[in-house]
């Protein structure tokens, strides 16, 4: 139940989502882990989402299967946005693992996903290596 309700608040926050509600799921000290961030701390947890909130347009997490065992939860969601100034929207698969204390909230999120073929792949000059590096790793 309690990642559910973590998976609908996931579903819901956005750029006006203020840090008291962040702290309704999020432990004071916990950590927060994804390919670009290494964070602990409730704030510096907040300031990841703010900072992807000024850096992204429209960005959303849809849950889409809630696997939990006790005070661990695996959660599997897709990532939707666009670039600053670009149209297109782009998406992406990821699995959270989470787990939670005593008292229902997250001690540790930490996020896998492939950031080489989901982001870089999609940056135009960093898509030119990473094609490059495929091919040669492929001959």
């Amino acid at each position: 139940m309690k990642a559910q309700n973590y998976g609908l608040f996931f579903e819901s926050i956005n750029k006006d989502t203020p840090l008291k509600e962040y702290a309704k799921y999020f432990d004071l000290n916990a950590k927060f882990k994804d390919p670009f961030h290494e964070v602990k701390g409730l704030q510096n947890i907040f300031r990841v989402f703010l900072n992807m909130y000024k850096k992204l347009d429209e960005p959303k997490f849809k849950i889409d299967e809630i696997v939990e065992n006790r005070n661990i939860a695996y959660i599997k969601w897709t990532f939707t946005f666009r670039f600053k100034k670009e149209k297109k929207t782009q998406s992406f698969e990821g699995v959270s693992r989470v787990i939670f204390n005593s008292d229902d909230k997250v001690i540790l999120h930490e996020d896998f996903w492939d950031a080489a073929s989901n982001l870089y792949e999609k940056l135009p000059v960093v898509s030119l290596l990473i094609k490059f590096i495929k091919r040669k790793i492929n001959d």
